[in-house]
């Protein structure tokens, strides 16, 4: 049987995004906070960084690359704390993660929501495209528009109606979306653990007061409300994700409870899913994805130790997977990333590289 060769996005071999900060950045952000550099100097020292991250992930052979999201704290509040009409600020507590509490750093709504023209992740997306320039696919990552409906965010002084702030939250992500294909995007992942956590036995971060069957919907509508008029050749994935801290997890919970709704219906050209441990469940709730229709990134491979999958078994794995998606229809990467945070997660740069060329070079004996 003959495969048709991926040539748009996703990847047969793909990643995440989010790469271990190298100890120069580390120790840039310190001397920052500390004010012994300046923002500017700040900013040269990682851009130095992301040049040598693309190249290496063009070394190993990935025709996807990002910036290791090398100017971010965090995978999700830098980029939401820039709306017009949310803010940054360090609550009480930080998430409850498996042993461990994150970094106190959350986001809240101050105001109506609308999308920030002068948003600096679009300026920083121009420069990162430079860098890669036509050597491989530059993909941006930014927080799904579902993780604003998380407990605590929005104000229901400013938003008593959820129904009005899903709207506002929808035309802001579709202003975003807009903003970042005028700037050259042609590869936008979407990172949602709101979406994940519906799956969870007990909802994690639910304040709101509706059932789960109703988030779900509501989940649905406003993920479809932001791609709507998505450009045609703008390839837009999402990555359902069960928290990721320093090699540990917030949650656990198959696919199953989304599968019929998320799976059957959003409008995304991909899933990045997880499948890296018995947390995950099984496949089965993939029979819900349309046949022809999105990209299944199978997330076989862990980002939160080093040691490489056994590749028979990751090799059985996909063909398990091929009972309920076609082959063409699949693709292989790490569950997350390597750092969805700056505190980065417990493996090192050398087990990072050499996990991502390993995907490599399985997908090569996959589909050729």
């Amino acid at each position: 049987m003959t495969t048709k060769t991926l040539i748009s996005a996703p990847f047969r071999a793909d990643h995440v995004g989010s790469l271990l900060r190298p100890e120069s950045i580390h120790k840039a952000r310190k001397d920052f906070q500390e004010g012994t550099i300046t923002s500017q100097q700040l900013r040269e020292i990682e851009t130095e960084e992301i040049k040598k991250v693309v190249d290496k992930q063009i070394e190993v052979g990935l025709q996807a690359v990002t910036d290791g999201e090398f100017r971010r704290r965090f995978w999700h509040t830098d980029f939401l704390e820039h709306l017009n009409g949310v803010e940054g600020y360090v609550p009480d507590h930080g998430f409850k993660f498996k042993d461990v509490e994150t970094e106190r750093y959350d986001v809240r709504v101050v105001g109506k929501i609308s999308f920030n023209p002068d948003h600096p992740h679009v300026k920083d997306f121009i420069e990162f495209k430079e860098i890669v320039g036509d050597r491989a696919v530059a993909k941006q990552t930014i927080p799904s528009p579902n993780q604003l409906f998380n407990a605590g965010i929005r104000n229901l002084d400013i938003y008593p109606d959820i129904d009005e702030y899903a709207n506002d939250v929808i035309q802001a992500y579709r202003d975003a979306i807009k903003a970042f294909y005028d700037a050259g995007c042609r590869y936008l992942q979407l990172d949602d653990v709101y979406i994940a956590g519906l799956n969870a036995p007990e909802i994690p971060f639910n304040d709101s007061g509706y059932s789960r069957e109703e988030l779900i919907a509501l989940a649905l509508r406003v993920a479809n409300g932001v791609l709507e008029d998505k450009p045609e050749d703008l390839i837009v994935t999402t990555h359902l994700c069960r928290g990721n801290y320093r090699s540990t997890w917030a949650f656990e919970g198959s696919y199953a409870k989304i599968a019929p709704t998320l799976f059957a219906k959003e409008k995304v050209n991909g899933f990045f899913l997880e499948y890296d441990d018995d947390r995950s469940g099984d496949f089965q709730p993939l029979e819900h994805i349309p046949n022809g229709g999105p990209q299944v990134v199978l997330g076989v491979f862990t980002s939160k130790h080093g040691t490489l999958e056994d590749k028979e078994n990751i090799k059985a794995r996909v063909e398990e997977a091929t009972k309920f998606v076609p082959l063409e229809q699949l693709c292989i990467s790490p569950q997350c990333g390597f750092a969805s945070t700056h505190h980065g997660n417990i493996l090192t740069e050398e087990e990072q590289w050499a996990k991502l060329k390993y995907i490599v070079d399985i997908s090569k004996e996959i589909w050729g």
